[in-house]
């Protein structure tokens, strides 16, 4: 019985994330398919309206910053990103835990507001 037990936690400590802590981040709101195909025609002012559209489907949104993207994930992901088509293709500070799994970071955002 005690092993199965410790099997089990060890199941389940594999398929945590690798780390996970509160950071700020800074970065464009994207829809990431688009942000990740078609490079820099998939951000900015001139891609709102397909970003828009996207996430209003439920499509994955994240933050490109100058280094990484990071996918909302949670609240803020949550009912087709309702709480985030007031930041879409805009300049954001999110703060939030971050994850990262195989190679891809995600954000729970906890707060975010428009850059200046």
């Amino acid at each position: 019985m005690i092993s199965i037990v410790a099997g089990a936690a060890f199941v389940a400590a594999l398929a945590m994330p690798a780390f996970a802590a509160d950071m700020t981040v800074k970065g464009e709101v994207v829809d990431i398919a688009c942000s990740t195909s078609k490079k820099e025609a998939g951000r900015g002012a001139a891609h709102a309206g397909c970003a828009m559209a996207c996430a209003k489907k439920g499509q994955p949104v994240g933050i490109l910053t100058a280094d990484a993207v990071y996918t909302v994930t949670g609240d803020y992901a949550a009912n087709s990103n309702a709480k985030l088509l007031d930041f879409v293709a805009k300049n954001v500070i999110v703060t939030g835990e971050v994850t990262e799994k195989d190679g891809v970071k995600s954000i729970n955002v906890k707060s975010i507001k428009v850059a200046n």
